[in-house]
């Protein structure tokens, strides 16, 4: 087994450097004169090109054949051997075999077909290394025919495990911790844990990393509470692994695709980790949502500022605020931030942020977005300027007429999905609001997904 580890490892590592030769190369080529600010179109024919890549290039897509149409082109030009060994089924890099510029290329297609009746969209903004970016990394546990055990990820539209010792996307030590885990369970007699039987105890492995900060969180998710030699196998982790902060046993003992439950001991550490993004630092728990590319979510987050233009006196609200990120980088330059999100842990880390960072003019709310909007729209209250960063489902209705009724100069609306995104601006059109324009974020390096930001100003009347 040892020297075919060693070999698949070598192989990965080869595939590595060329990738990266490959983003180099083609940077260089294809945009000499910019990509400063990692943008790929040319400024200078912007305008052009967008009409031209909507009229002659868009014609081979539709909304239920876009990722079909993409994941088949990484097929086609992956004949060069130059590809992740797992990722047909895998599922979760519909790039593979594409050079990051032709994804960039592709992405900015694809948001300009969708919302450029709607505004002006501006060159994408990639990243100068799209490789390793995922501070976030979950492994499924499993065993394999023979009953070793095997970590990784459940193949697309399954529940059959795809092992994976290494990922181009996922930070490097995570991966590695994960690795020594599974190599640990046979020596600590710890079985994985069988769906069908629901006999073992350990399910999954959560991995988050501070990009700042370097702090480690390993979140070891159990079927049952009782986790004999807990602490000696905490050890000895940690002997190999001493750049841990934190160890979690989270307990999940629901027949559930859910991967983590609702009961937590702290193992080793304070419970969580800190990073800092945007100049504010951030605690982060096993269930907080953090963005999971932390270089492209400071470019993010900053462009949402920079199209805010705030002066220092406006009231600003921070809608499906999480922990607080966008609130916060907010609440430099506004004069006050009111942040609502659902998720109560979240809220609970929201506070914690704001204390830890000592901001007085920024409170949060634990409640639904659209439901808290309507109770100050009814009060009477006015607002000036609302970020608003909804799931990948979009907002709502209910949301947008709140929204309109409490009439904020200016909405900047960070998107996940261009789709939603597409469908919430027509709805904002119909209540007001008039989009500006619009910057495509590469988060997602290798995959299908695309982030914007988009200005909206209320339309005079």
């Amino acid at each position: 087994m040892r020297p075919e580890k060693t070999s698949k490892k070598k192989k990965y590592d080869e595939y590595e450097k060329k990738e990266r030769k490959k983003v180099v190369y083609k940077t260089e080529k294809n945009t000499k004169k910019s990509i400063k600010g990692n943008i790929v179109e040319k400024a200078s024919n912007k305008n052009q090109q967008s009409k031209k890549n909507t009229n002659n290039q868009y014609e081979k897509f539709n909304k239920t054949k876009e990722s079909n149409a993409l994941e088949t082109k990484g097929k086609k030009k992956a004949k060069d051997g130059n590809i992740c060994p797992v990722y047909r089924k895998c599922g979760g890099c519909q790039y593979q075999g594409v050079s990051y510029i032709d994804q960039l290329k592709e992405k900015q297609k694809l948001v300009q077909k969708l919302i450029g009746g709607y505004c002006k969209v501006h060159p994408i903004i990639g990243m100068e290394d799209p490789l390793h970016y995922r501070n976030k990394v979950h492994a499924v546990f499993d065993r394999d025919k023979k009953g070793n055990p095997i970590s990784g990820v459940y193949e697309a539209k399954s529940h059959r495990v795809v092992p994976v010792e290494v990922c181009m996307i996922e930070d490097k030590k995570a991966d590695e911790i994960i690795g020594t885990i599974r190599g640990m369970l046979k020596s600590f007699k710890i079985k994985t844990y069988d769906e069908d039987t629901q006999y073992g105890l350990l399910r999954h492995v959560l991995i988050r990393k501070g990009h700042i900060s370097g702090e480690i969180m390993v979140v070891l998710v159990t079927a049952s509470p009782v986790f004999p030699s807990k602490n000696n196998f905490v050890k000895a982790l940690r002997a190999i692994h001493p750049e841990i902060t934190t160890v979690i046993q989270n307990v999940n003992g629901r027949g559930t695709s859910m991967v983590l439950g609702d009961k937590e001991n702290v193992l080793y550490g304070k419970g969580y980790i800190e990073d800092t993004l945007c100049g504010c630092t951030f605690r982060i728990s096993s269930k907080s949502f953090y963005q999971i590319n932390s270089v492209q979510t400071e470019v993010l987050y900053n462009k949402a500022i920079e199209l805010a233009n705030l002066t220092g006196k406006e009231r600003v609200i921070d809608a499906y605020c999480g922990i607080g990120t966008i609130g916060m980088v907010a609440a430099k330059k506004a004069g006050e931030v009111i942040g609502v999100e659902l998720n109560k842990d979240a809220v609970k880390d929201a506070y914690s942020n704001a204390k830890r960072n000592n901001m007085e003019n920024i409170k949060f709310y634990q409640g639904d977005a659209g439901e808290f909007l309507c109770k100050l729209a009814s009060g009477g209250e006015d607002v000036d300027v609302v970020f608003m960063d909804p799931p990948r489902s979009g907002s709502t209705e209910t949301f947008i007429n709140a929204l309109a009724v409490m009439a904020p100069k200016k909405v900047v609306y960070i998107s996940c999905n261009p789709e939603t995104l597409a469908r919430d601006l027509a709805y904002l059109k119909k209540k007001g609001y008039q989009a500006k324009e619009a910057y495509p974020v590469d988060m997602f390096p290798y995959t299908n997904h695309v982030e914007c930001v988009v200005l909206l100003s209320r339309a005079m009347k």
